[in-house]
């Protein structure tokens, strides 16, 4: 029986005796009558309809400082001995309601984290961090994946490449081995031959039986993103000896996706290309499972301007593949070089940076955005005698990137003021932490600008409130103030769902 049938009954059945109520009533005070009343009908139960089950409630979430890892106290007090006293993260309000506000630029990242925290997370949570080579060699955000992971959990490496970007440097981001492979990157002079992906590179088969052997850790499957190129061979992907797939070349000029799985007990992953010629754009291994994924997507010479070569079709394809909840942008050192070297000026900084945050957001519509700042700049050894003197630019760049960034709908974070301001670079080089170039911090050094970056984004989502049925009540602190040192009470913000 439907709801609708059992009120018509309800309806009939109560007609008959509110009825004979009102007949009774009006017998009062009349003259006897010989004949017995006929016997009330018995009652029929009031049948309401049924309640719907009401849906179990979300678990309460309480956001607090997650365990650090243990290095964090060290980093910290060498933040403070060089005089970094870090920064908030600047996280606008992108949809005002009332007096609050709906959801801020963060917003969207801070609640898969909640998911992850209160465990009812069903899938890895992705970070995307593209820039210049203040990232690229990925010690900078690898505190930031490990403070992630250590916090959330992880699932895995991401985004890889075949082999490195020059002849020198670590594989954290890289095929534990490789050979025969060439790379080409959007940071170059003159603009290669080949489309790019999002990884901002590529590698050419400099002759067949080019190879790269990955380590795995128990991924159950993964991803070739690869480049068909007129005339290249096909890539096999082997584990063990037993080939899992094979790239099926057209060359239609387009980036391609080949997906393969891997055996439970697979300790490496063969990539070999069996022509000179083919492109390789990146190998993706990560789990299932929840937890952090953050993918290190940064270029030497790499500027807002530089990411335009990356073709618009594929970087829709691959970013949907990927489905970030944040991207971050680590933009501006190379940017106010330019501009002090009459290559550049600051409208169009201002064009090309929208531009790419546009792009990227539209790509990815569903991830929160943030843009780190330039760090403090100087002159540089050519400049003699004035080496350590601040570039005269990079005051201005570090607040036109504010400004796009706000306006786009993006959180900000001021590297420079979190470095210190004005003269921090020279104090990382006084205690040994820059290279001689005088752009590229080295050794702790790194681990201290990473940490600025993952103690503002952290305390950041500890301090804006949970959102109580889609509004978050309060708005986020506005940034400029330094960060908390390591030992104080730690902040928290509550709510329940």
């Amino acid at each position: 029986m439907t709801h609708s049938e059992v009120g018509r009954s309800g309806r009939r059945t109560w007609f008959p005796v509110l009825l004979g109520g009102l007949l009774t009533a009006c017998d009062i005070g009349s003259s006897p009558r010989a004949a017995t009343p006929p016997a009330s009908a018995p009652e029929a139960p009031v049948v309401r309809p049924a309640e719907p089950p009401r849906p179990s409630p979300a678990p309460e979430v309480r956001r607090r400082m997650p365990v650090r890892p243990e290095r964090t106290a060290e980093v910290q007090a060498l933040a403070e001995k060089l005089g970094a006293p870090g920064a908030k993260v600047e996280d606008p309000c992108v949809a005002p309601l009332g007096n609050g506000c709906a959801r801020t630029a963060l917003a969207p990242f801070f609640a898969s984290l909640d998911a992850l925290a209160t465990g009812t997370a069903t899938r890895p949570v992705v970070i995307e961090a593209f820039g210049n080579s203040l990232i690229a060699g990925d010690r900078i955000v690898d505190v930031l994946r490990d403070d992630l992971a250590t916090a959330f959990g992880s699932a895995g490496r991401g985004v890889l490449l075949v082999d490195r970007m020059a002849p020198y440097g670590g594989r954290g981001r890289t095929s534990a081995s490789s050979s025969g492979w060439q790379p080409r990157t959007l940071g170059e002079l003159r603009a290669p031959p080949h489309a790019f992906g999002v990884t901002g590179v590529y590698h050419v088969a400099t002759n067949a039986k080019a190879r790269s052997r990955f380590k795995l850790d128990g991924e159950p499957r993964g991803t070739l993103w690869w480049l068909d190129v007129p005339g290249a061979g096909a890539v096999s992907l082997s584990s063990g000896g037993k080939v899992l797939a094979r790239t099926e070349p057209t060359g239609s000029g387009l980036s391609r996706a080949t997906h393969f799985e891997l055996p439970e007990d697979a300790q490496t992953l063969d990539v070999v290309a069996e022509g000179q010629g083919a492109v390789v754009q990146g190998v993706v291994l990560q789990h299932a499972r929840p937890g952090i994924v953050l993918d290190t997507l940064g270029v030497p010479s790499s500027d807002a301007s530089l990411y335009a070569r990356i073709d618009g079709a594929t970087l829709t394809s691959q970013l949907a593949e990927r489905s970030p909840q944040l991207l971050v942008f680590f933009l501006g050192g190379n940017e106010s070089k330019r501009i002090e070297w009459k290559r550049l000026d600051m409208e169009k900084l201002r064009t090309d940076l929208r531009a790419l945050l546009r792009r990227a957001r539209e790509a990815a519509p569903g991830s929160a955005c943030l843009l780190v700042g330039p760090m403090d700049a100087v002159k540089g050894p050519g400049a003699k005698a004035q080496a350590l003197t601040q570039r005269s630019s990079l005051e201005a760049v570090n607040a036109a990137e504010r400004e796009v960034a706000l306006a786009e709908g993006c959180a900000f974070f001021d590297f420079y003021a979190a470095m210190g301001g004005k003269g921090a670079l020279a104090r990382f080089h006084a205690s040994g932490y820059m290279h001689d170039d005088l752009v590229h911090p080295r050794g702790a050094g790194l681990d201290v600008l990473g940490h600025l970056v993952t103690d503002a984004l952290l305390r950041a989502y500890v301090e804006t409130p949970p959102s109580a049925r889609g509004v978050a009540a309060v708005m986020p602190t506005p940034s400029g103030a330094g960060a908390a040192p390591t030992g104080v009470s730690e902040p928290s913000a509550e709510a329940t769902p």
